[in-house]
């Protein structure tokens, strides 16, 4: 039967001629040289070019890696051999090594030793750590040297090939052959050792358009491979396939099976002769070397074949060979990933080349699947029980029956190793499945069938690669390219169809017998079951497990490892490399049953799992019961500080939250914690998370939401010693320290926005600030600190500043703190305008009663100044307009501010009133005749208070022709745009029309 081997292209790259090819046996790496003089070095995972080496303008016609010196060594037809470093690109060195052009080089495994064979028919020793001296040289062909190659087996010894048309045997440490092996027609260009098992085989091509099989212990030609048209330049033993590689000048890469010796496959890429041959030693990778590129084939699966019974038992099949280890005595104090170190037992060896091996339920029995054959042996004693042709094997859940795949039209059914029945389906059988139910793969679909009565028990339209039952029979998960499906089985329903009892579709089976559950987007290389849990490894080499529709990963793995098995009394998961090395990884048993229970809603069976899971694995169960919402057994079971931190937060469990900020002191912490409090309205402990966490912000939020006055001034203190000079700045303007606020803008070198805070908010202290802002100025720029205007120099660019610092002295006076809910009492004071009020009569109505502002202390008396330029009065057109009539209510006007704004324009006769002995300022009147003693200022509460303390006034001056009531009251018709009676205005306010006073009241 012919050999299963699926073959495909993984790379391909165009270049010029490759002349001699090799794969890095640890980085994804192919080393080509070539004939115009270039080594290159490809990725055959990006396809992309990693390194370029120019040597020289004529062929290199060999070059290898040295890996354990980060080297590649080149010949060339200049003569010379080059070394460099592939990773920095340099030359590390370069010498003369033959007379003619260099042929082959080959490097030694474990000693310092280079190879390499020239057409000057000799070959060369040369040892790297005596500076590349040439320690021994070889001679007694008589033509070109083409090819040498070490024995795998034997370090000491290597083979040769020359176009003498002989193969020589040489060892180390011999000038001279230890024999000659004769028989190509023609001259012998390529030749390798077979790596595996102990038959001591060389395969070599040549000229004559053969490939032999030499024994070389009895020195005899066992096998001739005739099927090449062409001159044989390349030839490999695969290290791990039972199979012979050759390439050859008709443009074909051909496959022989290395122990019937028939040809399995032809390859043809299309890219001209065959020049090279590389094998990969740890996988199923070749790469090749043609006339007009380079490409990397992968043949075959790359899965070991291997076996895991229930107790613990491997069985493994190296080449020919059959190994077992026994892991019941395994402990579980190994580390997660570790090679496990157990000796193996040689069973036997297999007349057939294993592709498969697989224990029966009861682990009595094993079958090996090769070739287009099986065999059925004892698992204990490794004695042969069955045979038979078959493509495929499967075994059945009852004891001694299984069934065989002969081929795409016909499956057979044995029962105790008997023939019981044959399943021939309808359409192309291309893999069949082991399980409850055979399953029978087509191209596009799968079909399962009951093992007894072959009925067709149910078809789903995909075209799984895999097929992985549960322990229980319960689900199943179908594995195909780019996804895998879990879904769940209901045998009673199938029972029931097959008994009759409901409906059978004859071509779809049983409409209830699969659940679809769920599809997870991701390629499962090999898995298996443990309980309600499926454990699979990925294409990208990660070790996971799916409980539900959680996906929980246990493991990135270095390198691709093949699960065996999952074995509940050690709670570990077995896995093996390609290599054969066991490797284990810890999930107790114990997690998966809890994490089952609580995928089935059974919260009572979960309370009690939970004491049985270890200690070291309450975090992923913690993790896991969170993702299921189950937040307070998370709470209660997990140990990692953080995530019970977290968790705490999320429940609103203030006091474990405060426990564990307690312990770790952490401000992120105590700030979460602070949060959640003010959430919660617990202030107090609100305000010492905050403190603690050094949360400034939120503490000003806190005080300034609660009222807290000593807060706030302790947090003033707080932010200037941490340079928060924002939250200091607004904790000193809330408490209304507005000396304080200018210095810290002072501090802070804000000096403008502290003269203009001054002037809005502190006018007492813009002498100060303007005194600093020039001194700052002048340390840049003299002439701009001199354009810096003062009050005291400039009055006209300081309007009601003499007002403004009445109302800061009023307020200085009357501050107090209040609290938010006093707001709307407060509303309508602090929405009026306190200098208005204070020009118009020098009190303020405060829902505290009635103030008057402090008097300014009086000043000696001076020639009066030249008034300054009048700010631009507001426009009240529109209050005017109001009143709906051209007859003016003096009455309401007397009591209005625009009509004494207007009686204190230029040109009134109220403001041509000469100097008088009383001098009034903007805060209050002061006497010059008392002293300088302060007097309050006029209002119409205490109107006569103010005729009393004002000195008596000189008697108005005619310059604008305003000395009778009638010139007055055309005036101020003039200026309030209405008719004006100077008689209804003494009416109003109880006067006489002719009293001096009159004018200076209103």
């Amino acid at each position: 039967m012919p050999l299963r081997l699926e073959i495909k292209r993984k790379f391909s790259a165009l270049s010029d001629r490759v002349k001699s090819i090799d794969v890095h046996p640890t980085e994804p790496w192919v080393l080509t040289s070539m004939f115009n003089g270039h080594v290159m070095i490809w990725d055959y995972n990006t396809q992309q070019l990693v390194k370029d080496f120019e040597l020289h303008d004529l062929p290199v016609r060999a070059a290898k890696f040295i890996v354990r010196k980060q080297w590649i060594v080149c010949g060339s037809d200049d003569l010379m051999l080059r070394v460099y470093n592939y990773n920095t690109m340099e030359k590390v060195h370069a010498w003369e090594a033959h007379q003619d052009y260099i042929r082959s080089i080959e490097v030694h495994p474990t000693l310092p030793y280079v190879l390499s064979s020239s057409d000057d028919m000799v070959i060369n020793l040369w040892d790297w750590d005596k500076n590349w001296r040439c320690c021994m040289t070889f001679e007694g062909h008589s033509h070109y040297v083409m090819q040498i190659a070490l024995n795998p087996k034997d370090g000491n010894m290597f083979a040769s090939a020359s176009l003498d048309r002989t193969i020589k045997v040489w060892g180390i440490g011999a000038s001279t052959a230890y024999f000659t092996l004769e028989g190509h027609e023609q001259g012998v260009n390529c030749l390798d050792y077979f790596q595996g098992g102990d038959r001591p085989y060389l395969v070599s091509g040549a000229d004559d358009r053969t490939v032999r099989v030499w024994d070389y212990q009895n020195k005899t030609c066992i096998a001739v491979l005739e099927g090449h048209t062409d001159n044989v330049t390349a030839v490999r033993f695969h290290p791990t396939l039972p199979i012979i590689l050759s390439g050859s000048e008709d443009n074909t890469a051909r496959v022989w099976h290395s122990s019937t010796y028939r040809m399995e496959k032809t390859l043809n890429y299309r890219m001209g002769r065959v020049w090279a041959l590389a094998c990969h030693k740890n996988s199923n990778r070749v790469a090749l070397g043609y006339d007009e590129g380079s490409a990397l084939v992968k043949l075959g699966s790359e899965v070991p074949p291997v076996s895991m019974d229930y107790s613990g038992k491997v069985i493994f099949a190296k080449h020919n060979e059959i190994k077992g280890v026994n892991l019941k005595s395994y402990g579980e104090t190994e580390e997660d990933g570790e090679r496990i170190i157990v000796a193996a037992k040689d069973l036997g060896t297999c007349e057939i080349y294993p592709q498969m091996l697989k224990h029966d339920a009861k682990g009595r029995f094993v079958c090996v699947c090769g070739d287009g054959e099986y065999i059925i042996y004892t698992a204990l004693k490794w004695r042969n029980r069955a045979f038979g042709n078959g493509q495929e094997f499967v075994w059945a859940p009852g004891a001694g029956e299984y069934a065989v795949r002969e081929n795409q039209s016909r499956v057979k059914i044995f029962k105790n190793f008997k023939e019981r029945d044959t399943l021939r389906p309808d359409f192309s059988a291309e893999g069949i499945f082991e399980g409850p139910l055979l399953g029978v793969r087509s191209s596009s679909f799968i079909c399962f069938y009951d093992w007894v009565s072959l009925t067709l028990v149910r078809k789903i339209d995909v075209c799984p690669r895999d097929v992985f039952w549960s322990e229980n029979g319960d689900w199943i998960v179908l594995a195909c390219d780019d996804a895998f499906y879990i879904l769940s089985y209901d045998a009673a329903s199938v029972k029931a169809a097959l008994d009759g009892e409901t409906e059978l579709d004859e071509d779809e089976g049983v409409e209830g017998a699969f659940e679809m559950s769920q599809r997870i987007d991701e390629r499962v290389r090999t898995g298996t079951w443990a309980a309600d849990c499926f454990i699979f490894t990925n294409s990208t080499s990660r070790l996971s497990y799916c409980v539900g529709k959680e996906i929980i990963n246990l493991a990135h793995l270095d390198t691709t490892l093949y699960i065996l098995g999952y074995s509940p009394r050690h709670n570990r998961i077995f896995l093996m490399d390609k290599a054969f090395n066991i490797i284990s990884y810890r999930l107790h048993v114990s997690v998966i049953n809890c994490q089952s229970a609580v995928l089935r809603g059974d919260i009572e069976a979960v309370d009690d799992l939970l004491r049985q899971v270890p200690p070291e694995y309450h975090n992923k169960m913690a993790q896991f019961l969170e993702g299921q919402g189950l937040k307070e057994l998370a709470l209660g079971i997990s140990q990692d500080p953080d995530h019970r931190f977290d968790l705490a937060i999320e429940l609103k469990r203030l006091r474990v939250a405060y426990d564990l900020s307690k312990a770790g002191d952490s401000s992120d912490r105590w700030g979460r914690l602070g949060e959640l409090a003010l959430e919660c309205s617990q202030f107090g402990l609100a305000e010492e998370c905050l403190s603690r966490a050094e949360d400034n912000a939120g503490l000003l939020m806190l005080y300034t939401s609660t009222g807290n006055v000593p807060g706030v001034r302790r947090l003033a203190q707080l932010a200037m010693s941490a340079k928060q000079n924002n939250i200091a700045f607004v904790c000193l303007f809330l408490l209304q320290d507005l000396t304080e606020c200018v210095d810290l803008l002072l501090a802070s070198g804000r000096i403008p926005e502290a003269a203009f805070f001054a002037r809005t908010y502190a006018p007492s202290e813009l002498p100060r600030v303007l005194s600093a802002w020039r001194d700052d100025l002048a340390s840049l720029n003299k002439k701009l600190a001199e354009a810096l205007a003062f009050p005291d120099e400039y009055p006209n660019l300081f309007p009601d500043l003499a007002l403004a610092k009445q109302a800061e002295a009023f307020f200085s006076q009357q501050r107090t703190q209040l609290p938010a809910t006093k707001y709307a009492e407060m509303r309508e004071f602090l929405s009026s305008n306190y200098l208005d009020a204070l020009e118009l009569d020098g009190t303020l109505a405060t829902p505290f009663g009635t103030a008057t502002a402090p008097v300014a202390p009086a000043a000696p008396a001076a020639e009066p100044a030249e008034p300054a330029e009048p700010a631009e009065p507001e426009d009240h057109e529109e209050d005017l307009d109001d009143l709906g009539s051209d007859d003016v209510d003096v009455k309401a006007l007397i009591q209005d501010e625009p009509l004494a704004k207007a009686l204190e324009q230029p040109g009134s006769p109220v403001a041509e009133e000469p100097a008088r002995s009383g001098q009034e300022t903007s805060v209050g009147v002061v006497d010059a005749d008392a002293g300088g003693e302060e007097v309050a200022p006029a209002s119409d509460a205490s109107a006569e208070s103010a005729e009393t303390a004002a000195a008596p006034a000189e008697e108005p001056t005619d310059d604008l022709g305003l000395g009778s009531d009638d010139d007055l009251e055309e005036f101020l018709e003039k200026e309030l745009g209405g008719d004006v009676d100077l008689g209804d205005a003494a009416d109003a306010a109880d006067v006489d029309v002719d009293d001096e006073s009159f004018l200076e009241d209103w």
